[in-house]
């Protein structure tokens, strides 16, 4: 499976910024895909993820109301609009992909990162007080 991000950038705080993320060499079926985000120090952290199968989504506590995930028709291509940005969404953004048992609630896929084989190369998002 290879991925390939774009988006991210610089905005002020209160701004909008949008992620993409393009699969390809991969069933589209039980899979999962999702955002994580590492910032500098941190540990890398599940942002939000969308089944392939069925279309749910997580999201993290922090980023609810604020990012949608989404994906198109032909499930290969991820989104992360995220508006409301606050300093501390600052990080690299990670798309990853990978099998994801159905049945398994998208938080524990997420919460087991360590274990998806396939990632995007990363996307700086920095966010301006």
């Amino acid at each position: 499976v290879q991925l390939v991000e774009s988006g991210g950038g610089l905005v002020q705080a209160g701004g909008s910024l949008r992620l993409s993320c393009t699969a390809s060499g991969f069933d589209s079926d039980d899979y999962a895909m999702g955002w994580f985000r590492q910032a500098p120090g941190k540990e890398r952290e599940g942002v939000s993820c969308i089944s392939t199968t069925d279309g749910s989504t997580y999201y993290t506590d922090s980023v609810k109301g604020r990012f949608t995930i989404s994906s198109d028709n032909a499930k290969t291509t991820v989104y992360l609009q995220m508006t409301s940005l606050k300093p501390e969404d600052t990080a690299v953004y990670y798309c990853a992909a990978g099998r994801k048992p159905r049945g398994l609630p998208l938080e524990f896929w997420a919460s087991a990162w360590r274990s998806i084989g396939s990632w995007g190369q990363g996307a700086q998002v920095t966010v301006s007080s």
